[in-house]
């Protein structure tokens, strides 16, 4: 049977991905500080090893005692993470690290290309003050600098790969940007939605990222960096409307500019999954190794009927959207 160790493994995109794992054969250990509650505690394919992952001594020690063929990192927020987790890893003695995956993002890349493509779209640079920098404005950049961490690591002979996925959706979501509109749709008839409905920002379930993970970790090449995104890219508008459907609702949606939006003290940018540039990654180069995503309908069908744990409201106030419904005079 085949090892992973889970750096994290907990929380929405690594808890999907033992489950890939455990469905195709792995044994598992997560690796992580024990903050969170474990939904494996009961799997005896799946062991806990409690350590700080900014200690490269306790990452060294959990794969000396695990032994495993793949090492995925779904809690590198910060590139010296990856830079520490990759110099250990390759420092053990007599322990060959079969593999390490990295989750990168989307928002890595620094232009706004149609599509944006591995290896050819610039990435973003990173500072030395963004590098430790936990703020939502230096993500992107942080996030860039662990790949390049991961391309160095890969020119030393380790087989260090990453993963950019775009907006991530699905059951256990902690962030709340998919259920908004969910809860929009199950509550009531009329939607209001930011602009004209035809905003793009490719998005990715959840199924469909933790499948990426493990086939790059099985299949990737060193080096190497695989954008994952659902493979239709849908409007705004068909999101909600496909959302709809799953749910059998008849929704009106209300499209509404900048200036009827300001009537209720909104901006297009408040509403999720909501950006003013079309954001969109190119699947082609994960397709290659093999990768079969779920269809839009299936995985909003699995994101809509599995438990959802949002962490905040992402979204404006009802209350906020009937004002202005008022300066439309609905």
């Amino acid at each position: 049977m085949d090892r992973a160790l889970i750096i994290g493994g907990t929380r929405f995109i690594g808890r999907h991905l033992v489950m890939e794992l455990l469905a195709n054969g792995y044994e598992v250990a997560l690796f992580n500080r024990g903050r969170h509650p474990n939904p494996f505690a009961d799997n005896n394919d799946v062991s806990h090893i409690k350590g700080d992952r900014q200690s490269g001594a306790a990452i060294a020690e959990a794969a000396e005692q695990f032994e495993p063929d793949l090492v995925f990192d779904t809690v590198a927020y910060y590139p010296g993470e990856v830079t520490l987790a990759l110099r250990w890893l390759d420092n053990i003695e007599g322990f060959d690290l079969g593999g390490y995956v990295y989750i990168s993002s989307g928002d890595a890349y620094g232009v706004d290309e149609i599509p944006k493509r591995e290896g050819v779209t610039p990435l973003e640079p990173c500072s030395d003050e963004q590098a430790v920098d936990d703020s939502r404005a230096s993500y992107g950049p942080r996030k860039a600098e662990g790949d390049r961490a991961v391309f160095e690591a890969a020119t030393r002979g380790i087989r260090a790969m990453s993963v950019r996925p775009t907006i991530v959706y699905g059951s256990h979501d902690y962030t709340g940007r998919f259920e908004y509109w969910v809860e929009r749709v199950r509550n009531h008839d009329r939607i209001l939605v930011p602009g004209d409905g035809t905003n793009i920002h490719h998005i990715v379930a959840v199924e469909n990222v933790a499948r990426a993970l493990r086939i790059v970790g099985e299949q990737g090449d060193a080096g190497e960096v695989y954008n994952v995104g659902d493979r239709r890219v849908l409007t705004l508008g068909e999101t909600i409307e496909t959302i709809a459907d799953v749910l059998d609702r008849d929704v009106e949606l209300v499209t509404a500019s900048a200036r009827e939006l300001a009537a209720g003290g909104l901006q297009m940018t408040d509403f999720p999954l909501y950006n003013p540039d079309v954001h969109i990654l190119s699947t082609e180069k994960l397709s290659r190794l093999g990768w079969e995503p779920l269809s839009p309908r299936e995985a909003f069908e699995r994101a809509i009927e599995g438990p959802v744990e949002p962490e905040r409201d992402p979204g404006p106030g009802r209350h906020e959207e009937e004002r202005v419904f008022e300066a439309l005079n609905l």
